[in-house]
């Protein structure tokens, strides 16, 4: 792993945390004020259930679930080897992880403040919009590698199936005696 990796992490733990504080310290539970009219809101919510409402509502089963899921990218991301965009990707993931298993374990509930009501979308914080980065991120390196390996495939079978190229005249002189 790298020091990218870690810086990343830490910088989306301290994020989500310091914006969950300043929410929670200034909002009172479901209040709701515009910051870009007919856009964006900040409303504080206590979800008290999964990503984006699903698998329940107890905080240790999701905590417990967050961790598997960090366990099978970080085993993902040790065999993978790792560019750049891997560790930055591995590394949003994991801090966006860490800030929601945080408010789970501490508070019960991950505090999510983030609302583009005219979407339809649900309320959600720093941590989560990290992970989805982070998985995008991620998605994007998979195609560009498959994409890249297809093309070394191609022109691996296109050069199989030329025929080879004539021998240098000079090669030719070696094998074969000269005539007369």
């Amino acid at each position: 792993m790298s020091l990218l990796f870690f810086v990343v992490a830490a910088l989306i733990v301290g994020l989500d945390q310091l914006t969950k504080h300043a929410i929670a310290t200034h909002f009172l539970p479901n209040e709701s004020r515009i910051v870009i009219p007919h856009v964006l809101w900040l409303t504080y919510v206590q979800n008290h259930r999964g990503a984006f409402g699903l698998f329940g509502s107890h905080p240790l089963l999701l905590a417990a679930f967050a961790l598997a899921v960090v366990f099978v990218f970080y085993m993902w991301y040790r065999q993978d080897g790792a560019t750049a965009l891997t560790h930055v990707a591995f590394g949003l993931i994991l801090g966006g992880a860490i800030g929601n298993i945080l408010d789970r374990v501490r508070l019960g509930y991950v505090v999510d403040f983030i609302d583009f009501k005219t979407t339809g979308y649900p309320v959600f914080n720093a941590a989560d919009s990290a992970i989805t980065v982070g998985v995008a991120l991620l998605l994007l390196r998979i195609l560009v590698h498959e994409r890249r390996q297809s093309g070394a495939v191609a022109a691996n079978q296109t050069a199989a199936d030329e025929p080879a190229p004539p021998a240098p005249a000079a090669a030719l002189s070696e094998s074969y005696p000269a005539e007369p």
